[in-house]
């Protein structure tokens, strides 16, 4: 009986003892955990697990609480770098919507995307056009040397554009033309440009020869002078008065016909304008609108007319003066070879032409007959005082006039005057006839 009481109380005390045994196993679990927790909050590093044969660390299960065994949670710095990491991807998403629509709309607006269609008028004057130095480049790219060209300011071509509606963005225009040297591909004038193209299209149409140069046709009449003349081109939008009167003084023109006329005096071309129905670019610089005058007297000279010039003894600007003076005097153009023929032999004869208009010449803004005080200016320009021809052609012939000029009648007339009755001139040879008709009429005598 003892025997047995022993036994059962030596599997108590076993048990007892494996009992705590798996006790002090769950503590050291436990605190491992609660250890590797603490080290994952503070960035320490966890203390190793005891060798075999080393007493573990001493703790009891009085020490550990409930919060020990609960899931270790995430501090306050993690979340707020996860926020961080959102909001700069956000940041980053909204700048490249940005771009991409700065992109798309730049695009857009270089490339006359998703425009109305309308078309506009650019003027470029002379004025925003300065000289500049560049390279010449051969084709390999090597600088061979240098040349003058026209510079456009493209600031003022880039605010029109835009005054206009055919651009949006004036940074993005200057960019492209800086990039393609645009400014010396640019001419003055005035332009239709159309909403449809894009920058590339817009600066290649800005050129006289592109077919987007707006133009004007413009009449001369016959007898007009030249400050007439360029007084209507300016009407008309050509050029400027005093552009056109400085390159009509200093400009070259290089025509056998100008040999020997003064440079510096505009006057020079008078008579040389030839009249006609012109068509000019609007905005167009001044020497070009001038040439365009040359160029069609010099189409209009033939060989015969230089050979008839030559046969009088006379320069083709003599001939011009004469013809000048037939054109303001004549009423039809049967009159004028019988004028022509009055003049010559005045001259032959040393006389004074006795013709009024010339005078007029002076006097451009007056209206009407000549003044009596006119008439007795001290003037190369006044006729009735002065023998020979005039020193300028007084307008700009037609050729009716010329001919009549190279061709006058074969008479003995030295008068003429008009007949009030028909608006047309009469002629004589004597001064009894000339002052026996005048005597008929209602005014004073021209001669």
């Amino acid at each position: 009986m003892a025997e047995e009481m022993e036994k059962i109380n030596e599997i108590f005390r076993l048990h007892e003892e494996k009992e705590k045994t798996a006790s002090q196993k769950k503590i050291e679990d436990s605190a491992l955990h609660k250890a590797a927790s603490a080290s994952q909050r503070t960035g320490a590093v966890p203390a190793q697990t005891p060798e075999e044969g080393e007493e573990p660390g001493e703790y009891s299960e009085e020490e550990l609480t409930e919060r020990d065994f609960q899931p270790v949670r995430h501090g306050r710095e993690y979340r707020s770098g996860c926020l961080g990491g959102v909001m700069y991807f956000v940041f980053i998403a909204c700048v490249s919507i940005i771009l991409a629509c700065v992109a798309w709309m730049s695009a857009a607006d270089a490339l006359a995307l998703n425009k109305d269609l309308f078309t506009a008028e650019v003027s470029l004057p002379t004025e925003i056009f300065t000289s500049k130095t560049v390279e010449v480049l051969d084709e390999d790219g090597n600088v061979t040397g240098t040349k003058r060209v026209s510079s456009a300011d493209i600031d003022y071509v880039a605010e029109e554009l835009k005054s206009a509606g055919l651009i949006q963005y004036k940074w993005l225009f200057k960019l492209f033309c800086r990039i393609s040297k645009a400014d010396t591909k640019l001419e003055p004038g005035e332009y239709e440009l159309k909403s449809s193209y894009d920058y590339r299209a817009l600066i290649g149409k800005m050129r006289k020869n592109s077919g987007a140069a707006a133009t004007v046709t413009v009449t001369i009449p016959e007898g007009f002078t030249m400050s007439q003349i360029f007084y209507r081109l300016e009407e008309n939008g050509v050029c400027g008065y005093e552009e056109l009167m400085e390159a009509a003084a200093n400009e070259n023109f290089e025509y056998s016909f100008l040999i020997g006329t003064e440079a510096g005096d505009a006057s020079r071309l008078e008579g040389f304008l030839f009249p006609d129905t012109y068509e000019f670019y609007k905005g167009m610089s001044a020497p070009s609108a001038i040439n365009k005058f040359l160029q069609n007297f010099y189409g209009k000279m033939s060989a015969d007319m230089e050979k008839q010039v030559s046969d009088r003894g006379m320069t083709l600007r003599q001939v011009l003066e004469v013809a000048s003076l037939i054109e303001r005097e004549a009423a039809n153009d049967e009159e004028r070879p019988l004028i022509a023929a009055v003049i010559y032999n005045r001259i032959r004869s040393g006389w004074t032409l006795g013709l009024e208009s010339s005078i007029l010449y002076v006097h451009q803004d007056h209206e009407g007959a000549p003044t009596a005080e006119m008439l007795s200016e001290d003037s190369p320009y006044n006729l009735m005082i002065n023998t020979g021809l005039p020193p300028t052609p007084i307008c700009n012939p037609g050729m009716s006039s010329i001919n009549a000029a190279l061709v006058p009648a074969n008479t003995g007339d030295y008068f003429f005057t008009l007949d009030t009755a028909t608006g047309t001139h009469q002629f004589f040879e004597t001064i009894d006839q000339f002052n026996a008709f005048v005597a008929t009429q209602d005014y004073g005598g021209e001669g």
